[in-house]
């Protein structure tokens, strides 16, 4: 069970941070052109939603990782599966199944990471 929380973790960790970078760096406008939700929120909640995401990312892999704090990769994954839990709730509002989906995964994902580390496979 361990190294399928390390998968789900690095999975986790290349999802968000990618998605961070891409909320967190891109323009408003550049976004909107493939992400119609982002109409819905000011340009700075998407940079914070971009940072969070990026810091979120980084959490779930690197205090492992490295030993420093790994306490902080469950509360990473909680934070990302709380991220998620607002995602869905913006996509089923603006009736996007597909987005439905992809969050509705990112959050179980998440949510079995911060579950296995909080507990029975922590460090």
């Amino acid at each position: 069970m361990n190294a399928f929380l390390w998968v789900l973790q690095v999975l986790l960790g290349v999802a968000f941070v990618a998605a961070g970078l891409m909320h967190a760096g891109l323009p408003r406008q550049r976004l909107l052109e493939r992400l119609p939700w982002i109409e819905d929120f000011s340009e700075p909640t998407v940079k914070f939603i971009g940072t969070m995401e990026l810091a979120g990312g980084l959490g779930v892999v690197l205090p492992a990782l490295t030993g420093i704090a790994p306490v902080l990769t469950p509360i990473a994954a909680t934070g990302l599966a709380v991220i998620m839990l607002g995602a869905i709730v913006t996509h089923i509002r603006r009736r996007e199944p597909a987005g439905v989906a992809v969050t509705g995964v990112l959050f179980v994902l998440a949510a079995v990471v911060a579950w296995g580390r909080f507990g029975p496979y922590s460090f």
